[in-house]
């Protein structure tokens, strides 16, 4: 069994992405985001995504919806859509998020979003195969 107590975990992590579990059709991840920070406009074309908020203040940005976001919100992004999350705040936002299927690399950690951009670009965040 896998246990956390994931707000305090997500609240704890500097990173802007730390992957904390990958199952065979999920994956839980936690990220915060720098103040004036966003995670950058993207597509998952086969993986639905489920964000809820920690805390700090921001903007989900979903198929060119815009609702303002704060803790204890949780926002569900389907397939194929496009989408964007945005710091607001003078504060992180902190979030976690279920992919389904895993979308990144088991155990990645990126320390920033230029690191997760370099990494996904160079093909080092790519999710597990299944054989």
């Amino acid at each position: 069994m896998e246990h956390f107590t994931i707000a305090t975990v997500a609240e704890q992590s500097p990173d802007f992405r730390r992957v904390l579990w990958t199952g065979e059709h999920t994956q839980l991840v936690i990220m915060t985001i720098p103040p004036g920070g966003e995670i950058g406009e993207e597509v998952h074309e086969d993986i639905d995504q489920i964000l809820t908020f920690v805390s700090g203040v921001g903007e989900a940005v979903v198929s060119g919806q815009k609702r303002k976001v704060v803790a204890g919100d949780l926002v569900v992004v389907p397939a194929g859509k496009k989408h964007n999350f945005l710091n607001t705040g003078e504060n992180p936002l902190i979030l976690y998020t279920v992919y389904g299927p895993p979308e990144h690399a088991d155990g990645a950690v990126h320390a920033t979003k230029e690191e997760a951009d370099a990494a996904e670009e160079a093909g080092e965040d790519e999710p597990p195969t299944a054989d």
